[in-house]
């Protein structure tokens, strides 16, 4: 009878399970690293703009020779030898350094302290324009300690054969400019003053961009 009550009952309804609630997806975009500022590199516009601009295309161009990309070297000879122009640009900081350096004899016969003339040939003692990487700390017989330079140009790419480097000079020190009113002359190197050269030696290293633009 139990069974027979039991099939004759009626069947207890059955209620489907509530969903569960909706949980809105989280928006991934709002859980994203933020985005790192660029860098703004020179922000006091100590390096005139077609130079800066210049050397970074420059860097593109020579990309397979222009292994370390953390800072680059330029060089205004447009600019008084007294005055600070070789430029060490810090691409990961944006910061700027700023040291003199000389030109050649040849490239301001005068002596006026402004390049006016610019050659690739050997013996011409003239500064050459365009884009450059350094080789590496050296040392010579003549200069001492120096920074090995390989010319990428047709405008430059004798400057091995030619000896170009950067090395300290007594012509370029301190001293000199205060007495003169003017830095030395090289025969086409790169000449700083000797404490300049201690820092930018160990930093400018091989594989860097060096760029020199009238």
């Amino acid at each position: 009878m139990a069974g027979c009550a039991t099939a004759s009952a009626p069947p207890t309804p059955q209620l489907a399970p509530a969903p569960p609630p909706r949980i809105p997806r989280p928006d991934l975009a709002a859980y994203a690293a933020p985005a790192r500022p660029q860098v703004v590199i020179d922000p006091y516009n100590i390096v005139r703009r077609d130079l800066l601009d210049r050397a970074r295309q420059a860097m593109d161009s020579h990309g397979h020779r222009i292994t370390q990309r953390d800072r680059m070297y330029l060089v205004d000879f447009q600019k008084f030898s007294g005055s600070d122009r070789l430029y060490e640009v810090d691409l990961l900081g944006g910061w700027v350094t700023s040291y003199r350096t000389s030109h050649g004899r040849g490239s301001d016969p005068s002596h006026s302290g402004y390049a006016e003339r610019f050659s690739n040939q050997p013996d011409s003692h003239m500064s050459s324009l365009g884009t450059y990487v350094t080789a590496g700390p050296s040392w010579g017989p003549q200069q001492g300690p120096n920074v090995l330079l390989d010319g990428l140009e047709y405008s430059n790419n004798l400057a091995r054969e030619r000896a170009i480097i950067v090395h300290g000079a007594d012509y370029a020190d301190p001293a000199f400019l205060s007495r003169e009113g003017k830095l030395g002359r090289s025969y086409g190197c790169f000449s700083c003053s000797h404490a300049d050269l201690t820092a930018l030696r160990e930093r400018m290293g091989e594989g860097r961009l060096l760029f020199a633009m009238n």
